[in-house]
């Protein structure tokens, strides 16, 4: 039977021109790059003018009802939000920071900052709840005059151990001690230094410093200006030329202080004068997901692989979920990682059952410095440069590391300025630390970080990013990602993070079997070690895997939603120890020709 046609789309057109300099590859995009926006607000005004009553945001209160903001009234209230702001003298010395998950008060206080000029910095929640001393090294780095936190009480700990008493506080919900409640600021009188400071923004004011995910060291402050925010929008509508026919609408949980969901998915509903339903969902937490995707039809639908693998299942038994989720459906994107071939086909699947049609999956290539997107692709094509985006592939030894230019790059680190020299070559070309190289089918192809790549004792280098991909591909679709090991030892190792569902069909055990129990299970053991036996060729043979239940934990991922290598190495030595060495653990070994539990 020949496949399901694919849902007809306007995705205009992408291409790449390649030329050769002094042995680098020099790949840019030969489309001519339009005329941009000078300011992210300019579209705020533009929408509340064109259509005032269209729903820009929406969330759930805590009924689970849905609470709508439109852009009218958006407009209304960031003004006002905005002269608050400006009455305290903020500016890039002292920046505004938010310390909240994705909420309308959120996009509220960071749209006034971009209204005026100030600049804004959306930092992860999580540090609230993990060992201040990240949060109070971002803060110390920053400065701010002004803090925004979701909930005074949720967030006191963390407010008392990071945020210097110089700082006003205010609370979206809940003030509690130095957090004050955030109403109040509503009913600022504008005033015509509201309208001075907004005519006063151009291209090249700081918008937002949006830092990167880090491990060990404090994160890096990237400044993230006008200039390439709206210059990114225009790189992406270049690709979705539907997008200006039908504004879109997004049920979407991608956290905003991390670029593919604050700067690219929330500035594109903004741009295009769609509507954003603010998803408080998670790939490890679908509940609130699926709930959402009942009640509401996208028209693009954004999500990291992981997200994805837990959809699916939900779409294969809920019929009533697939057709509201494919009714009006034109592109699902993915970012962070490949989805894995098996759950591609499976969502192809599921689409042409429920609608008779495939939906297109595109793949983002970008990073935080760059806005983020810098090239875009199909399901089985190689990434190409978006208008706009030059790339310089150096040698790096066997490969090529990607370097990046064009208006979406960043000008540098905040108060780094020896990491902004180090980011950047002698043209200019900011230094990704990626390898990528030129597509058996077209295009360009992520060949993995440079930096996770290892050597052996035995002096043979481990291509990280290319074994990762094998043994997925491999073991799909038992597993969900995993850690290779084996930096100056002999033979190589992996932490690998299992798809619990997969394997509890596997090992036919009922839902009262707990995870460590399906793990653990001689079905499972057994499926293990036969497919890494039959994965052991010369370049490629792990000698033991530790089979994980638990998805990754807070910075175990890295910002464009893929797993650090480096952090959970780090963050689980313990457990690489103990496979190396033999010693007990409470997870599941499988090693090369033996089976065993520890």
């Amino acid at each position: 039977m020949p496949p399901a046609p694919l849902r007809k789309v306007d995705l205009g057109r992408l291409e790449m021109a390649v030329a050769t300099d002094g042995g680098a590859l020099y790949v840019r995009s030969p489309l001519r790059l339009e005329t941009y926006d000078t300011h992210v607000t300019a579209w705020l005004d533009d929408w509340a003018a064109r259509a005032p009553q269209r729903v820009f945001l929406a969330e759930r209160d805590a009924r689970g009802h849905w609470q709508e903001l439109t852009y009218a009234e958006a407009r209304a209230r960031v003004r006002t939000l905005a002269a608050a702001l400006l009455d305290r003298g903020l500016g890039p010395q002292r920046p505004l920071v938010v310390l909240s998950g994705n909420r309308i008060a959120h996009a509220l206080v960071a749209l006034a900052a971009l209204y005026v000029g100030i600049p804004y910095a959306p930092i992860s929640p999580a540090l609230a709840s993990a060992d201040s001393g990240a949060l109070q090294r971002i803060l110390e780095l920053l400065t701010p005059g002004l803090a925004l936190v979701e909930d005074g009480r949720r967030f006191g700990a963390a407010i008392d151990a990071a945020v210097p008493e110089s700082v006003e506080i205010f609370a979206a919900e809940t003030p509690s001690g130095r957090a004050a409640d955030l109403a109040p600021l509503f009913a600022t009188p504008e005033t015509p230094a509201l309208e001075a400071a907004h005519a006063r923004i151009g291209p090249d004011m700081i918008a937002k410093f949006m830092f990167t995910s880090g491990s060990t060291a404090t994160p890096k402050a990237v400044i993230t200006t006008q200039r390439m925010l709206c210059a990114n929008q225009t790189m992406v509508a270049s690709s979705l030329r539907f997008l200006r026919d039908q504004p879109p609408v997004l049920v979407d949980w991608l956290p905003w202080h991390h670029s593919f969901g604050g700067n690219q998915n929330f500035n594109l509903v903004l741009r295009h004068g769609g509507t954003l339903y603010i998803d408080a969902g998670r790939p490890t937490e679908i509940a609130a997901t699926l709930a959402n995707l009942r009640e509401i039809s996208p028209t693009l639908y954004f999500n990291v692989p992981g997200g994805f693998e837990a959809l699916l299942p939900q779409l294969a038994r809920d019929k009533a979920l697939a057709r509201n989720f494919f009714r009006r459906l034109q592109l699902n994107f993915c970012a962070g990682a490949s989805l894995p071939r098996h759950c591609l086909d499976h969502l192809a699947e599921i689409a042409a059952q429920t609608c008779g049609e495939r939906i297109l999956m595109m793949r983002g290539y970008g990073a935080t410095e760059t806005s983020p997107a810098t090239a875009f692709a199909g399901e089985d094509g190689g990434f190409l440069p978006l208008p706009g985006s030059e790339l310089k592939l150096v040698p790096a030894g066997e490969r090529h590391e990607a370097r990046i230019k064009g208006p979406h790059v960043t000008p540098g680190y905040w108060r780094r300025d020896d990491l902004t020299r180090g980011a950047f070559d002698a043209e200019g070309y900011y230094r990704s630390g990626d390898a990528l190289q030129i597509s058996e089918t077209g295009g360009l192809r992520f060949d993995g970080r440079l930096d996770e790549d290892f050597k052996l004792a035995t002096g043979a280098w481990v291509r990280v990013g290319a074994l990762r991909e094998q043994f997925l591909e491999a073991f799909a679709p038992y597993v969900k990602d995993l850690a290779i090991a084996g930096a100056d030892k002999t033979n190589l190792a992996a932490l690998v993070f299992t798809d619990v569902a997969a394997c509890r069909a596997l090992a036919r055990l009922g839902a009262r079997a707990s995870p460590a129990e399906i793990l653990a299970h001689p079905a499972v053991l057994e499926k293990f070690g036969a497919l890494l036996n039959a994965f052991a060729a010369p370049s490629r043979r792990i000698t033991r895997i530790m089979l994980l239940h638990e998805p990754p934990q807070p910075g175990e991922l890295t910002d464009k939603g893929g797993l650090n290598q480096h952090a959970v190495l780090a963050r689980r030595a313990a457990l690489v120890r103990d496979l190396y060495e033999g010693r007990g653990s409470a997870a599941a070994v499988v090693a090369l020709e033996t089976l065993a539990v520890s």
